[in-house]
């Protein structure tokens, strides 16, 4: 039984359709994704999300964070950037770590909620790079 999964960025809706299953980034950890799972809103860590159909990975999409909200019979992704791995740009994501690090490394650390965002950041940065094609 196939799960509907919608992709949705800040500029647009990327992708709407069924899914034998997904797997999501989850903050927690890599999170699959049936039909007529609990309901529950996660916070997306950067990393792929893959779509499954026939026993196997159709497509993937890298997501930088956001959130998902999962119902028995729907995906939403609400992703703060999403982008095709084939598309993303090693140089960029390469920009992204180093300026990454010298935030986190200039975070204030008095301050959990600044450290914690800086980190977050990065590790979306190195998730990014990670993903990114080696060509």
């Amino acid at each position: 039984m196939p799960i509907d999964l919608e992709i949705v960025s800040p500029e647009k809706l990327l992708l709407s359709r069924p899914v034998d299953m997904v797997v999501i980034p989850a903050a927690e950890g890599e999170m699959g994704v049936l039909a007529n799972h609990s309901p529950m809103i996660v916070l997306l860590r950067g990393g792929n999300v893959r779509l499954y159909e026939g026993g196997r990975v159709s497509e993937e999409l890298f997501v930088s964070g956001g959130f998902a909200e999962i119902t028995p019979q729907r995906v939403t992704v609400l992703a703060n950037e999403a982008t095709a791995p084939a598309q993303l740009s090693r140089a960029e994501a390469e920009r992204r770590v180093s300026a990454a690090e010298a935030e986190y490394a200039a975070a204030e650390k008095a301050d959990p909620t600044v450290q914690d965002a800086a980190m977050d950041k990065l590790q979306s940065a190195r998730a990014m790079l990670a993903a990114a094609p080696s060509a």
